[in-house]
């Protein structure tokens, strides 16, 4: 699997990585049980910060496209193929256009609700 990160890209280096290990299991380049390469690793070989492959090794790991088995290291999860066809951010905007709709309806306020969002969002 060859991983690349366009720098000069607008899309966040931490997205380009979700989105090209997605690509890599849909496209066979890497199979269930495949070990990847572990943070560091990965950080060093792109010359990017750790934090940053982290966070796409959560989103990934939240998304079953991989898993880590602690000291033994990340591998592509046994339903990666079927996982990384669910798009979460479609279904979020879709159900805050429902959310929003609704509230629109009732005459909630775009400031009230902002602030409602901000407030729930703080508390939890």
């Amino acid at each position: 699997m060859q991983i690349t990160i366009d720098m000069d890209d607008p899309v966040p280096i931490f997205s380009q990585l979700v989105a090209q290990i997605k690509q890599a299991v849909a496209a066979n380049k890497v199979n269930p049980g495949d070990p990847l390469p572990s943070i560091r690793q990965l950080a060093n070989d792109l010359e990017v910060n750790s934090k940053t492959v982290s966070k796409a090794y959560k989103l990934l790991e939240r998304d079953a496209v991989i898993q880590s088995r602690g000291y033994r290291g990340t591998f592509v999860h046994p339903d990666a193929k079927e996982n990384c066809q669910v798009d979460l951010k479609a279904w979020i905007t879709s159900e805050f256009e429902e959310l929003i709709k609704k509230m629109k309806e009732a005459g909630v306020t775009d400031s009230e609700m902002r602030i409602t969002f901000s407030n729930v969002l703080n508390n939890n």
